[in-house]
């Protein structure tokens, strides 16, 4: 039976080859186009991830501030300022965390025998580079042997070694920094970095934090990063709360110290990256709607040039339930060559296009962060699934119409 009903939708199809072939143009059309939305929302969200994913996320920073309300008898615009002791703080009170660095910066003079720059020097414990994902290139970062002795030895990006050496070799070279010789142990591999003087990411320096002092007064901090595992919003407002105690604000006050969740940025944009999967989605679906109102003007216009012979076949004992199978069945056979035919021409075009530059127009050592319009096989499942509807309810209605024609008024057609 199924055989019989394939068979006279295919020869049906080859009778009327050049609607056919419109109306399998059309659905393939729409279905390429579902799919290669689908790809590029799926790669925006990669871009994102990849852009993130070059930093640890699930990392906080905090930062001095000053108090914006007033906390018991302090007023309003008192500074807060972080000390050594409050590493230990948040090691204790903050469930979760792993690893904790302070960190104090200086913009400083950064010399060798042939050239002389103004860069900003980062002073951070060993575990600084695990907690902010710095990847070596080559040599190694400093130990805690070194932290403990305040060695004077520095790890450099990519970037600054560039310019110092001119992509000359840099281990165990010696620079000034504010005329202090330290020497090169490490060069770090290449972030991603926006253009201009003001984003320095690969023109960074890192000295041990005990060695720092002799660059810049470290009682004071400017800053601590750490590690951690568990709810990014819990993390965060234990660490105020913790914060907020020992240094006399409220836990409320954003101002008093300021905290930099990476997790929740990411957060932000995974949010972004999702409606805007939606409303290609959507997009894709209306497109595709579209090839499906044109399919059912098709099969409208079949089931009206096949009324006499639908007649002919209610004359001769088919039930609606058949002629209903028949029409339905050859709109589906349309809509499956057009979805195949769509799936295979989305792929071509993924192929030929690879990837679209995104994060990489405005950044350098950002290819990673480009849109690969990579179909996944989830973009080829929904798209199936809104084709396989859009071709059902557009074949349906013009089979409903078939199927309950009046067998005396078919026969009675011209």
């Amino acid at each position: 039976m199924l055989k019989d009903i394939l068979g006279q939708a295919w020869e049906a199809m080859l009778f009327n080859r050049r609607r056919t072939l419109i109306t399998i143009a059309g659905m393939a059309w729409g279905i390429a186009t579902v799919v290669l939305l689908l790809a590029y929302g799926a790669g925006f969200a990669n871009a994102i991830q990849a852009i993130f994913s070059q930093w640890s996320t699930n990392t906080i920073g905090v930062f001095p501030g000053k108090t914006s309300e007033q906390a018991g008898g302090e007023k309003a615009g008192a500074e807060v300022r972080l000390t050594l002791d409050d590493v230990d703080r948040l090691m204790i009170a903050v469930p979760g965390i792993h690893r904790v660095s302070p960190a104090a910066y200086k913009d400083v003079t950064v010399q060798n025998d042939l050239h002389s720059y103004t860069w900003t020097i980062n002073g951070v414990r060993p575990v600084f580079q695990d907690i902010w994902k710095l990847d070596l290139d080559q040599g190694r970062f400093y130990n805690g042997l070194e932290e403990e002795q305040r060695a004077h030895v520095c790890v450099i990006g990519s970037e600054a070694k560039t310019k110092l050496f001119s992509g000359g070799w840099a281990l165990g070279e010696t620079i000034r920094l504010n005329g202090v010789h330290f020497t090169i142990i490490g060069v770090l591999k290449p972030k991603m970095q926006e253009g201009g003087e003001d984003n320095d990411a690969n023109r960074q320096v890192y000295v041990p934090f005990s060695t720092m002092s002799d660059l810049v007064d470290t009682k004071y901090l400017g800053g601590l990063w750490f590690d951690y595992q568990g709810d990014y919003q819990v993390i965060e407002q234990t660490t105020r709360t913790a914060l907020a105690g020992a240094h006399h604000f409220r836990p409320t006050d954003h101002e008093a110290v300021h905290v930099a969740n990476l997790m929740s940025q990411l957060h932000q944009f995974s949010i972004l990256s999702l409606a805007l999967q939606v409303l290609l989605s959507l997009v894709g679906a209306l497109t595709l709607g579209i090839a499906g109102i044109g399919l059912m003007n098709i099969m409208l216009v079949a089931v009206q040039q096949r009324t006499k012979e639908i007649g002919v076949e209610k004359a001769l004992g088919a039930r609606k339930q058949h002629i209903l199978t028949q029409f339905l069945a050859e709109a589906l056979a349309i809509t499956a060559v057009g979805g195949v035919t769509g799936i295979a021409l989305a792929y071509l075009v993924s192929l030929a296009v690879g990837s679209i530059p995104f994060y990489s127009n405005i950044a350098l050592h950002a290819e990673n962060a480009d849109i690969q319009l990579a179909i996944s096989p989830a973009s080829v499942i929904v798209a199936t699934v809104i084709l396989m509807l859009t071709g059902l309810v557009s074949g349906m209605i013009p089979a409903i119409r078939a199927a309950n024609l009046d067998p005396i008024e078919a026969l009675r057609y011209e």
